[in-house]
């Protein structure tokens, strides 16, 4: 009998049981899935880092997967007695609530709807935006995430320009990669949407330098990493309206503090970490089969490469 340990913290345990217990009953996996196991005992762990979760991976001799729940890793890969293999998480609800995310507000940047509504005031005032197709949008980050983003704006007719470390290829978008390839993309590019990993590469990859590099008047949409922008550069950026508007949804410190400027700025909108979620109906049947795989032999899904990071 597989033992998996559930160390995600006792707080998700009663929205994860069930569908957890179902996805591996389909899957047909004999398992003992509980809250509490000796250490040696454990042969899958499901782990989200927290207050009261495993922090030394040490004691755990015989596990052979563990499978996070977060689609972001930085907070694990990092941890140095994690030997064992690691799985990020991809879920289709999770995808589908990002594409949700990002559409809309690309649409509400494109739209103008913000200036819509403030040039109202009681006057006929036509704002007309251009089409979809002369609106240049880059995706910064093309693994899953901004890869299903990406593909959804093009289908809306947007001129997506997507951008990652190292060269890849999709469908409806024009990739580029590497320094030049950056620049390319963010000179042209009206609206800005980051989707990129936490890394030491990826770190401020908007900072003054590169957010000078937009037209002037530029939209930022950020659902990705609240490290991947330099705060101070971009208020500098939004107050000189070289960025005309920031939609943030992660910041370097959550919850975001009620002093920081971000709050009060009149160019930027500020929503608490809601671009997507994690949805434990789906998910679960991610966890079910790399538990099914990993006792098969076969290879894991979305195997975290610990080098790069994610």
């Amino acid at each position: 009998m597989t033992t998996i340990l559930f160390a995600a913290g006792q707080r998700l345990w009663p929205t994860w049981e069930a569908p957890l217990r179902k996805a591996l009953a389909e899957a047909g996996v004999e398992a003992t899935l509980t809250l509490n196991a000796a250490p040696a005992d454990v042969d899958v762990m499901i782990y989200a880092p927290g207050g009261d979760t495993p922090a030394d991976f040490t004691p755990f001799v015989t596990c052979k997967l563990v499978q996070s729940l977060w689609a972001g890793v930085e907070r694990i890969v990092t941890i140095p007695t994690l030997t064992q293999p690691l799985c990020r998480m991809v879920d289709p609800g999770l995808t589908q609530g990002m594409v949700e995310y990002v559409v809309g507000h690309v649409l509400r940047a494109h739209l103008g709807i913000d200036a819509v509504l403030a040039a109202q005031n009681g006057q006929w005032r036509p704002v007309i935006p251009p089409l979809a197709s002369d609106r240049p949008v880059a995706m910064l980050g093309l693994g899953a995430l901004g890869t299903a983003c990406g593909q959804a704006l093009a289908a809306l007719g947007f001129e997506v320009l997507g951008w990652s470390r190292t060269a890849k290829a999709h469908d409806a978008i024009a990739c580029h990669h590497g320094d030049a390839g950056l620049r390319a993309v963010l000179e042209r590019a009206q609206i800005v949407v980051t989707l990129l990993p936490a890394t030491k590469a990826t770190d401020c990859i908007l900072n003054e330098q590169t957010l000078a590099w937009l037209p002037r008047g530029a939209s930022l949409i950020n659902p990705g990493r609240g490290s991947l922008i330099d705060d101070d550069a971009l208020l500098v950026a939004l107050d000189s309206g070289q960025v005309a508007q920031a939609t943030l949804d992660v910041f370097r410190t959550e919850p975001l503090p009620q002093a920081h400027p971000y709050w009060a700025h009149p160019r930027v909108t500020v929503t608490p970490h809601i671009a997507a979620d994690t949805r434990p109906a789906t998910a679960a049947r991610l966890v079910a089969e790399n538990v099914r795989r990993m006792l098969a032999g076969e290879e894991l899904l979305h195997r975290v490469d610990r080098r790069a990071g994610y």
